[in-house]
């Protein structure tokens, strides 16, 4: 009960704004069973987190790439980071948005706990949501940043 109460504190004294109607995620779709998003590690984390998520071989069935994008969003739902990609065969560390994989795989996301300009996000909790064109999302997870 504690932490919760500390949360609720800090991310209230943030003076976080009313979300536009473009600031909300995409709507969470039903399971899809040829993606998954994992839970990130550490969690909880200080300076950067891992964000694993899976790409099954079913999604590249037709030949086609498959249109990935990671977001990083705070307790009311405001976009605050796109995790960058690690590995990415296209380059190292690039923003995770519209990012194409021409494979299935198990890949990993990093995230700095960096909002989108560059300034560290306060401590609390933070959602990640991963969108697959044409295909949906799938569920957020939760992340906790310890500062």
């Amino acid at each position: 009960m504690r932490r919760i109460l500390c949360v609720m504190f800090l991310l209230c004294s943030g003076g976080f704004t009313a979300l536009a109607a473009q600031e909300r995620p995409p709507p969470v779709a039903e399971r899809d069973p040829d993606f998954k998003l994992e839970q990130n590690y550490p969690n909880p984390f200080r300076s950067e987190t891992r964000i694993p998520f899976v790409l099954e071989e079913t999604l590249f069935e037709e030949g086609e790439t498959v249109t990935v994008s990671l977001r990083v969003y705070n307790i009311v739902w405001q976009f605050v980071a796109a995790p960058v990609a690690l590995r990415y065969p296209g380059g190292d560390r690039l923003p995770l948005l519209q990012l194409e994989y021409r494979r299935p795989g198990r890949y990993e996301a990093l995230w700095n706990g960096q909002d989108r300009n560059g300034k560290p996000v306060v401590s609390g909790v933070y959602f990640v949501q991963m969108q697959i064109e044409g295909r949906g999302s799938a569920s957020p997870l939760r992340m906790f940043v310890s500062r």
